[in-house]
């Protein structure tokens, strides 16, 4: 009997994360342990909602976005933040 697979698998195993990601397997399986991207266990195996990853995702570009609208000088062209304080 042929195994089925949705087009659109809502459970990703660590290749497939890796893959999905463009990283090293050993890279996905290490931010799981450091709880750095949405996962779970199965037994010794790692899982990934398809949807989490993608919305970790999405959160990752809007924070990375956010910083560059913060280290945007003002409009005399210079930092617009605090005057650093020398010791």
């Amino acid at each position: 009997m042929p195994s089925i697979k949705p087009k659109n698998k809502e459970i990703m195993n660590t290749l497939e994360v890796a893959e999905f990601l463009k990283l090293h397997p050993y890279t996905v399986n290490k931010l799981a342990r450091e709880g750095k991207i949405p996962a779970f266990k199965i037994g010794a195996d790692w899982r990934f909602h398809k949807k989490h990853i993608e919305r970790w995702i999405n959160e990752k570009i809007a924070y990375s976005q956010q910083g560059r609208e913060r280290r945007k000088p003002g409009k005399d062209g210079k930092d617009s933040g605090p005057e650093p304080t020398l010791i």
